[in-house]
């Protein structure tokens, strides 16, 4: 049972976390009505950030914010993650503005949907957006299908036979289509551009963009974007709305606590992490019982993985293969098999923690450096548990009756009929000797029968 001190410190480190939860349950300063509220995605774009954007929105609708305003840097992210942040876009009572800023920034991939279902979609110079073809497909653009020809039923079309699984490529893709041109004809954007930016994984800076109808206008910064957007009317949820940004107080919303935490434990890195140290302290709870630490700390590692895991996109084969490497690895330092379970362990957990991330949107993979210094350490760590038990086994037995044979000892009695007691590693032992023996005479064990001991007198020694 834990200890007085020890009970009074997890008292006070529960007490410590309820405080950080409601310091941080405001996410900053209150908005006073018609504040501009900005919002920012730096990033790939995944389960935490769709949360900060989710409670951005709503935080903007409550205190009646005029503006929100979502810069965006993103390399692309989770298609989950995406929708989410387009439905609370869609369903906000307060305009949206995504802005692809500052210079240099990119909305790719799911950063186009996002600038897209903006109800202001504008650019920085300098910056680009597109290439929104799924990346989890990992195939080449599929060419557009002519709406007049009707596909022969039974076999694929020609230019994609030699494509395993080219059925359900060209159905992602026009899922994600269709889903762009729906965002595009409801702000009123180019829509043949939407769909070329699928197929082709076609790009546009923002001078072209603007051009071409893909966005509303071009801005170096937020200061301009909101004298530029002052006066604008938009359809908002089927109202007419006309914005007043002209002196408009400018707020950042800053993530919450519960929002960081998930940032952090949604990293495929960390959760990866997370999910090694509940098992390898689990294991050792089990091999030592009692430890506590080990076991204590391995099940709330596990616990945040499995809760990073869910939110992210796992391969379930992966996660087996990555278990298995663990169990036959654990089964060489128990089992000793030459190296054989070993080194199958170890191939079983490169691969298995390879595939374990199922995607291929830029920021969700797991590092192949974390990957092999983790397998290498891990191999090494049972590898010198095996080279220990090798060396314990080869070494000469301290007890039982492998260890009395040859232990040296002397007679505490004159041995009489061939009987007698004798002192050996600092105990009494009932001896049996063919000669006879005297008191302190120095004796040698040749055999243990039971509880009787075969000696005999060692030569020149009293």
């Amino acid at each position: 049972m834990p200890s007085a001190p020890t009970m009074r410190l997890v008292i006070c480190a529960l007490l410590m976390v309820f405080a950080t939860s409601a310091a941080g349950a405001e996410s900053g300063p209150e908005i006073r009505s018609g504040a501009i509220l900005l919002l920012q995605i730096d990033g790939p774009i995944g389960p935490a950030v769709s949360a900060y954007v989710v409670q951005g929105v709503d935080r903007a609708e409550k205190e009646r914010a005029a503006l929100v305003i979502l810069t965006i840097d993103t390399p692309g992210g989770l298609d989950s993650a995406m929708r989410e942040i387009v439905k609370a876009i869609n369903s906000s009572p307060v305009p949206i503005a995504g802005f692809v800023a500052p210079s240099g920034a990119r909305a790719a991939s799911a950063g186009t949907y996002i600038l897209y279902a903006s109800h202001i979609a504008a650019m920085a110079p300098g910056t680009n957006l597109g290439a929104a073809t799924p990346v989890r497909m990992g195939a080449p653009a599929l060419p557009k299908p002519d709406p007049d020809a009707d596909e022969p039923r039974g076999e694929a079309p020609e230019e994609t036979d030699h494509l395993p699984g080219s059925a359900m490529e060209r159905k992602m893709v026009n899922d994600a289509v269709a889903y762009l041109r729906g965002l595009a004809k409801m702000r009123g954007r180019n829509g043949a551009w939407a769909e070329k930016a699928v197929r082709e994984a076609a790009s546009l800076p923002a001078e072209e963009a603007l051009t071409e109808g893909v966005i509303d206008l071009v801005a170096t910064d937020v200061n301009q974007l909101v004298r530029a957007v002052n006066g604008r009317t938009l359809e908002l949820l089927g109202q007419t709305v006309q914005l007043h940004t002209e002196g408009a107080p400018l707020l950042h919303h800053e993530p919450d606590w519960r929002t960081r935490l998930l940032a952090v434990i949604t990293n495929p890195n960390v959760a990866y992490v997370l999910m090694l140290l509940g098992i390898y302290g689990l294991i050792f709870e089990f091999s030592n019982p009692g430890a506590i630490i080990p076991g204590t700390v391995g099940a709330i590692a596990l616990l945040l993985a499995l809760f990073a895991f869910q939110t992210l996109p796992i391969n379930y084969a992966g996660g087996a293969l990555l278990l298995l490497g663990v169990a036959l690895m654990v089964a060489e330092a128990f089992v000793p098999s030459f190296g054989t379970l070993g080194l199958g362990g170890v191939v079983a957990f490169v691969f298995g923690s390879v595939m374990l991330i199922d995607t291929s949107v830029p920021g969700f993979g797991i590092s192949l450096p974390l990957i092999f210094s983790v397998a290498v350490v891990s191999a090494l760590f049972f590898l010198t548990i095996i080279g220990m038990a090798i060396r314990a086994g080869q070494r000469p037995a301290l007890s039982g009756a492998e260890g009395l044979l040859g232990s040296s000892g002397v007679a505490v009695e004159p041995f009489s009929n061939g009987h007698g007691m004798v002192r050996v590693h600092s105990e009494l032992w009932q001896a049996a000797c063919a000669q006879p023996l005297e008191i302190d005479q120095a004796i040698e064990v040749t055999a243990v029968d039971g509880l009787i001991l075969s000696v005999q007198p060692k030569e020149n020694t009293r």
